[in-house]
């Protein structure tokens, strides 16, 4: 069953209805919102979700406890959901906004689920937020880092890990990295390939706080961090357990398969000025190859396509590199991943050391990239890999 034939606008309705499973959805609100929409309409989708976030925001500003809680975080999400196709609309210029009302409503929630703002020493002047979660009981509690994606709004890992890990006695940590969320819209710093520079101050942090087992860190990515996960712990071994949801080995394969030869040919000989003379001409007279470039290549800070699709290609884990992992991984291997597809088996093959590949099916609805149709079941094969490796169980 199919709600559109808009790929995009299909996958976004089924992280709606997926996020539902830890109340930052409601099924109803999402399909009579989607019932709304015109089908491949960037403009009706926008329209339609930013109408009902500000409904739900409206409820959770005048409730308060669970009620207030609960509507914050169902508005968190569907701000999210209303920013994703902005860039590819008439009001592009109101990304920023609508990514902070979303950013508010999560702040509110994060506060109300007992979510500590925490700032996180980085390089230069601008530290890294995040909010620290910790569950009931003295501790000292293991702590799981939830690595966000490329474009993944907050709310979102705490639907893909960070209630989960609350429920079954993890402290969790939600943090904007470098290209993510506040470090992106309020910074204008870009994405990296050296990931380990941001988890290695993450872990120093981490080891200062009180009630955190700094022998039990599991670093848990998503999406992107499929790459930026295994890329870290190849050289920050102080994390005990990691995850990669996919598993990511080259980033710029999703950017490759969708780019002609001949300006592969352009990419590979160092043609800066024939290979963006060729991506500007083909994007006069492509909507959507204009609102992909813009979405997909803000987080990298980067304006010249040539530039650009240089940078992703640095995203990429060599032999060496994934020889150098110590810690146990788990690969998730979801059934029609989109993005990178066959690379979960690919990374899981070449890892070394302790290992796990979990495959979801379609059978089971657990198909798509990060299996956003079934987060419990994500996070029970998840967490009770992490309850084994552990020792938490």
């Amino acid at each position: 069953m199919r709600f559109f034939k808009d790929d995009e606008q299909e996958f976004l309705t089924a992280i709606a209805l997926g996020a539902a499973a830890y109340r930052c959805s409601e099924a109803g609100e999402v399909l009579a919102t989607a019932a709304t929409v015109r089908d491949g309409d960037r403009e009706s989708w926008m329209t339609a979700w930013l109408a009902l976030a500000d409904r739900v925001r409206a409820i959770a500003d005048g409730t308060s406890g669970v009620s207030a809680r609960d509507a914050y975080l169902r508005a968190a999400l569907y701000y999210g959901l209303a920013a994703f196709p902005a860039l590819g609309t008439s009001q592009a210029e109101r990304w920023p906004e609508i990514w902070r009302s979303g950013r508010d409503a999560w702040a509110r929630a994060a506060e109300m689920l007992g979510g500590e703002v925490v700032s996180i020493p980085y390089e230069g002047d601008v530290p890294m937020p995040g909010w620290l979660f910790r569950p009931a009981g003295e501790g000292p509690f293991p702590l799981v880092i939830l690595n966000n994606g490329s474009d993944g709004a907050n709310v979102d890992v705490w639907v893909q890990g960070g209630a989960a890990a609350i429920e079954r006695g993890y402290a969790a940590l939600v943090f904007d990295g470098p290209g993510q969320n506040a470090m992106l819209h309020e910074h204008e710093i870009g994405f990296r390939p050296d990931w380990e520079a941001v988890i290695t101050p993450i872990v120093d942090w981490a080891l200062r706080q009180p009630g955190i087992d700094g022998a039990r860190l599991a670093l848990v990515g998503v999406s992107q961090a499929g790459y930026w996960v295994p890329r870290a712990v190849a050289f920050e071994h102080r994390i005990a357990a990691a995850v990669a949801d996919p598993g990511v080995i080259d980033v710029s394969s999703s950017w490759m398969r969708h780019l002609p030869p001949s300006l592969r040919k352009r990419l590979d000989r160092g043609d800066r000025e024939g290979f963006d003379r060729s991506m500007k001409w083909g994007m006069r007279f492509s909507k959507q190859a204009r609102f992909q470039m813009a979405f997909r290549a803000h987080p990298y800070e980067i304006d010249d396509p040539f530039d650009v699709y240089r940078a992703v290609q640095e995203h990429r884990l060599d032999d060496a590199t994934i020889a150098a992992i110590r810690c146990p991984m788990l690969v998730c291997d979801p059934e029609n991943e989109t993005f990178w597809p066959g690379e979960s088996e690919a990374l899981y093959e070449k890892l070394t050391g302790p290992k796990e590949l979990v495959r979801f099916t379609a059978a089971e609805g657990g198909d798509l990239h990060c299996e956003v149709k079934a987060p419990t079941l994500r996070n029970q094969r998840v967490f009770d890999w992490l309850d084994r490796t552990l020792g938490t169980a």
